[in-house]
């Protein structure tokens, strides 16, 4: 829904001058780009000399110097020649350009993307985020690497073949330019057309993309729910809405192409039955005929070739209008421009004062109401509460995933907003309540937390987290691969692998987010003790709604609906009564009946 919307702001109708967008990416390759477009005018240049190789030739059959005659076919075999090496000569020097440009831009747009906040992806799916960072780079690739040289080249023998048509006969000349508005015309109106059309092509293969990235991601979910044919019929509309966008794009360009070619070639042959009769009355060589006539090819061919490629420039300046669109996204969070940098090792000291916060998918329902905490260095608090009431808001807070409406949140005295994120979260280090795990081998995803680490950190942090014995039973053990998403794990393995990431980061901040809720009454008492060994000497946020899990927590703070309603230590609340009460009463009554 939200890429809909996003999809429907868009204008509709978009301008070729949108390419201009793609000079910073071409600034830095200026003399290969010189170079190509040296290639590309040499090209043009040999290919208007060659109909006057042409003209030589044939009217050389009417002198009687053999000497003259060869001379006049070296000439112009020479001049194909030199044809051939310039065009392999542009091929390369564009095609490399071409590479190397779009290349640049998945970079730079990955770049931008990757560090975005979460609030970027409540408005547009990843799926067309990789849209354009695949299929709209083909479509500019394809434009530098071949069309705008191609475009180029014809626009060059276009104006250098009308001045040589002049040259060679103004009056067939004048009546070739009597038809140039005739075929203008098509091309202005169907273009417009097109170019709405190719628009439209394109955010409809995007939404077919997200759609795909969506279900393939939650496959276990539809076949669980034996949605399978609601989602391949959900998908097959999109492609299908896809296609016949794709379709009537090409039907008018096909239309588009039959009018300008019909009207080219018809003009072409009645400037030749004009040219006919001019020969007979000895006004024109037969050579100078064919060098008109060649010329006029080559200009009409060169009309007809800038047509074509005027919708795949449009094309392409609606691509590179989405990857600018990414490219100049503002961030809802970004970095000071003189951040304030920590010297050394964070303590570890969070404050939160007076904080009040709502999602920007979600302005009307404060998420946090006038948040005050003070959490020392080393102590572990824990935040209990409803579904809802704002604990893994405050964790999503303390990352800097999002900024807070109002207040402000300090980290060892420091306001958050006042530090470059990349300068306080490597003093954090998270086990969400969904652990992310890499298609990559146990070992590179536990090492993820501090990639310098050695083999034997890493096995030291697994086995602290229970996790070393499932990891040595695996068939290459720590190099074992664990699939896309880590879809050869088990849950409570997965979590393990997260908790293990996260000792071996060392942080000065340790962030649990449910951290064992996936875990086996075995597993869970391991990792626990691993945990509480781990929390020592650091600052933990742990947010539960197991309250075994937080029975040791120095301080436990109690939400409700966006606000602290309590806080204090396990038997100090449970005394008060309350919310607190009313979960230890019904969790822990629950689990002796389960006894």
């Amino acid at each position: 829904m939200a890429e809909r919307t996003l999809n429907d702001d868009r204008e509709k109708s978009k301008r070729v001058s949108a390419l201009a967008a793609l000079w910073p990416f071409l600034k830095p390759y200026r003399a290969l780009l010189l170079a190509a477009i040296a290639a590309l005018g040499l090209t043009a240049c040999i290919s208007l000399i060659l109909p006057i190789a042409v003209r030589r030739v044939v009217d050389g059959f009417e002198t009687s110097a053999e000497a003259l005659l060869d001379s006049y076919f070296a000439a112009a075999l020479g001049i194909a020649a030199l044809l051939a090496v310039g065009t392999g000569l542009r091929y390369y020097l564009v095609t490399r350009l071409g590479e190397r440009v779009v290349t640049d831009i998945r970079k730079a747009v990955f770049d931008r993307v990757i560090g975005m906040s979460p609030s970027f992806y409540e408005r547009i799916m990843t799926g067309e985020v990789l849209s354009r960072i695949t299929t709209d780079t083909t479509l500019i690739l394809g434009v530098i690497g071949s069309s705008v040289s191609i475009a180029l080249r014809n626009l060059l023998i276009l104006l250098g073949g009308l001045v040589l048509l002049f040259v060679t006969s103004a009056k067939l000349t004048g009546l070739v330019l009597l038809v140039v508005p005739v075929i203008i015309v098509p091309i202005v109106v169907l273009g417009r057309r097109l170019r709405v059309l190719s628009r439209e092509n394109q955010d409809w293969i995007a939404n077919s993309s997200g759609s795909a990235s969506e279900a393939l991601s939650s496959v276990q979910t539809v076949q669980a729910y034996t949605q399978e044919a609601r989602t391949r019929a959900a998908f097959a509309e999109v492609t299908e809405r896809s296609f016949d966008a794709a379709r009537r794009r090409i039907g008018t360009r096909a239309v588009m192409t039959v009018i300008v070619i019909l009207l080219i070639f018809s003009s072409v042959v009645g400037v030749l039955w004009v040219g006919a009769r001019d020969v007979r009355a000895d006004v024109l060589s037969v050579g100078e005929l064919v060098q008109f006539v060649i010329y006029a090819v080559m200009v009409a061919g060169a009309v007809g070739a800038l047509s074509e490629i005027w919708g795949e420039l449009q094309r392409a300046a609606g691509a590179t209008e989405r990857l600018a669109e990414l490219l100049a996204t503002a961030d809802s969070v970004a970095d000071p421009a003189s951040p304030v940098v920590p010297a050394g090792r964070l303590r570890g000291e969070i404050a939160f004062r007076d904080v009040g916060f709502h999602y920007p998918s979600r302005p009307d329902h404060p998420a946090l109401r006038g948040i005050d905490i003070d959490v020392a260095a080393g102590e572990t608090v824990a935040l209990v509460g409803p579904s809802g009431a704002g604990k893994t808001t405050i964790i999503q807070l303390l990352l800097r995933f999002y900024d807070p409406t109002s207040g402000r949140i300090e980290l060892d005295g420091i306001t958050l907003d006042s530090m470059s994120r990349s300068d306080f979260r490597r003093h954090i280090a998270l086990v969400p309540q969904d652990p992310v795990i890499f298609a990559d081998t146990a070992r590179e995803n536990i090492r993820f937390g501090r990639p310098d680490a050695s083999d034997a950190e890493v096995e030291a942090a697994a086995r602290s987290a229970a996790a070393h014995e499932f990891i040595a039973a695996l068939p290459d053990g720590y190099d074992a691969q664990v699939g896309e998403r880590g879809v050869m794990l088990s849950g409570g393995q997965k979590q393990r692998i997260a908790i293990a990431r996260a000792i071996l980061r060392d942080a000065p901040v340790l962030l649990l987010d449910e951290a064992t809720s996936a875990l086996d009454a075995q597993s869970e008492q391991l990792v626990q003790q691993a945990v509480d060994k781990l929390a020592r000497g650091r600052t933990t946020i742990v947010v539960a709604h197991r309250l075994a899990t937080v029975k040791r927590a120095d301080r436990i703070l109690v939400f409700e609906g966006g606000r602290i309603v309590a806080q204090g230590t396990h038997d100090e609340l449970v005394a008060e009564g309350g919310l607190y009460a009313r979960l230890a009463r019904l969790q822990f009554t629950e689990g002796l009946a389960a006894e």
